[in-house]
């Protein structure tokens, strides 16, 4: 039975119900000694908590899609099939150009119920990260329309939080129904959506790091990713026509990739993020002492061969996102540009949709068409 499906969640409604009725009905008729009456009233009231709580989890997880199987919740999934040393470029011994002359692996793409149609799914077998997982893909209205049959579109690689799926993005903050008709009334360029799976073991954050032997995150989304867009769609794979966004340990995933592969990314949009990966109790990176030292977003900026030619928009409250974009502001060199922005709404999905316009639209002038 599917944690996000209709089954499941009738389920979870009819217990409740009966839950309900069961303390009503028989709580007078309890019958034995003095302590098992005691006991099977308790019983009663701990099978209502218990189906109240189930069923406000389950429906609020169909509603955001925090975890989009029971392998998410319970960590159980397996989604890195090898994790070697893939260097400091993440391309493990390759050249840029070698990984994008290579074959062209065209994916089966399959309609994600419940996001209109438009939204769809793949699984893709990362050669470079050696991770497997879920894809989610949304074009913009554009692509389809005649008038555009010979045009590249630019692509923004969206990443959820932990916990968080792919869906996330679309299902909980709504992005294409919030940027669609910004994008037909021409205020948002028409960007192709990219929502890659983030829990990849378990529900530890990985950080977006590559750390031989657990998990190639980075070369995950930076290098398999990129490739399956640019090998199934009209995108390009310059730097200048990619930009990244996260929200929460997302966004301290998409200013890190920006910031780290200026090749690869032109701009960043981090929504409460923050700069020291310790902030995410699961994440693996903080668990190293020096890893965590050298994955702080101020140490990453200040250990690039020269300034990064990026664009990072960092917002939140003053202590959920954007101190650690002024701190950042603070060091950087141009070519390397930082917007710190402090908004207000607390760090919720809700906070996060309602920036979309705006960020997008920020997005529009700093990520190129092809």
């Amino acid at each position: 039975m599917s944690l996000t499906g209709t089954p499941l969640f009738a389920t979870a409604v009819a217990l409740t119900a009966i839950a309900v009725l069961l303390p009503l009905l028989l709580w007078s008729k309890a019958r034995g000694p003095a302590v098992v009456r005691v006991a099977t009233r308790a019983s009663m009231v701990v099978f209502a908590q218990a189906t109240a709580i189930a069923l406000v989890f389950i429906g609020v997880n169909r509603d955001m899609t925090f975890y989009a199987s029971w392998g998410d919740l319970f960590g159980t999934g397996k989604y890195v099939t090898a994790a070697p040393d893939l260097g400091a470029d993440g391309l493990g011994g390759k050249k840029a150009a070698e990984v994008k002359a290579e074959p062209k692996v065209h994916q089966a793409f399959e309609v994600v119920d419940g996001l209109g149609g438009r939204v769809r799914k793949t699984e893709l077998d990362g050669k470079i990260s050696g991770v497997k997982g879920d894809v989610m893909v949304w074009l913009p209205p554009q692509y389809d329309d005649p008038a555009y049959k010979d045009k590249k579109f630019p692509v923004v690689e969206l990443i959820p939080g932990i916990p968080g799926t792919g869906k996330s993005w679309f299902q909980g903050l709504k992005a294409h129904q919030v940027l669609e008709p910004l994008m037909k009334e021409g205020k948002v360029k028409p960007f192709i959506l990219v929502s890659p799976r983030a829990m990849l073991l378990g529900n530890a954050d990985t950080g977006c790091a590559n750390i031989p032997g657990k998990v190639n995150a980075d070369s995950w989304f930076s290098v398999d990713v990129r490739k399956m867009v640019t090998d199934n769609f009209r995108a390009s794979d310059d730097a200048r026509t990619w930009g990244v966004a996260g929200y929460s340990a997302g966004a301290y995933c998409a200013a890190k990739l920006a910031i780290a592969h200026p090749d690869r990314y032109s701009a960043a949009v981090s929504l409460s993020g923050y700069n020291d990966p310790g902030q995410e109790p699961s994440s693996l990176v903080a668990k190293d002492p020096q890893l965590r030292a050298t994955h702080n977003l101020k140490a990453v900026l200040g250990a690039a061969p020269k300034p990064p030619a990026v664009s990072l928009w960092m917002s939140g409250a003053e202590q959920d996102g954007y101190l650690s974009g002024m701190d950042l502001k603070a060091i950087a060199k141009n070519p390397t540009v930082v917007h710190a922005e402090k908004v207000t709404g607390g760090h919720n999905l809700d906070s996060w949709s309602k920036q979309l316009p705006q960020t997008f639209q920020w997005l529009s002038g700093v990520v190129k068409a092809p």
